[in-house]
C-alpha cells in the first residue's frame, strides 16, 4: 500500500495532536503536578489592591521599621523599642511557594518585649514569604519579607 503525501500529512497532524493530549491529560490528572492559585480568589483580592498598596505605603513611611530576620531559633520580628507592645495586634502570614499545604498564619500578640518569635519546628527549609498585616494606635500596615530557612 502506497501512503501519498496529503495522507501522511494528516497522519503526523493526527499523531502530534495525540501526543499533546496524552500529557494534557497526564497533567491535569496526575496530583504530583499540582496547579494551585497564588490567591484563591484572585480577582476579590485584585479589587482590594488600591488599600493594600496604603498599608504598604504607611510601613515604608515609618521611620523605624520592623525588621524580620531568620535566626537559629526560627524567625524573629522585631518592633521598634518606641512602639507600646501591647498595642501592636495583627497575623503574620507565613506562605511556602512550593507548597500550599505548609502555609499558616500566627496572631501578633505582644505583652512586654517587641520581639515576635516563630519556632524553627514550625518551618520547613527553602523560602517563605512572609506577609505582616499589622495596625498600631488606629493605622493600618502591611510589611513583605522573603526569608529564606535552612
Amino acid at each position: 500500500m502506497k501512503i501519498n503525501w496529503g495522507t501522511a500529512i494528516v497522519i503526523a497532524f493526527g499523531l502530534f495532536i495525540t501526543f499533546i493530549l496524552y500529557f494534557v491529560f497526564k497533567v491535569q490528572s496526575d496530583s504530583k503536578y499540582d496547579n494551585d492559585l497564588v490567591v484563591e480568589e484572585y480577582y476579590k483580592h485584585d479589587a482590594n489592591f488600591g488599600a493594600e498598596m496604603k498599608r504598604v505605603q504607611n510601613a515604608e513611611d515609618l521611620v523605624s521599621k520592623p525588621v524580620i530576620t531568620a535566626v537559629e531559633d526560627g524567625v524573629t520580628i522585631v518592633f521598634p523599642s518606641s512602639f507600646t507592645p501591647k498595642n501592636i495586634k495583627g497575623i503574620v502570614s507565613l506562605y511556602r511557594p512550593s507548597n500550599k499545604k505548609l502555609d499558616f498564619e500566627i496572631p501578633i500578640s505582644l505583652s512586654d518585649a517587641t520581639t515576635l518569635l516563630i519556632p524553627k519546628k514550625s518551618l520547613a527549609g527553602g523560602r517563605w514569604d512572609i506577609n505582616m498585616e499589622w495596625q498600631y494606635d488606629g493605622k493600618s500596615y502591611l510589611s513583605k519579607e522573603i526569608i529564606y530557612i535552612n
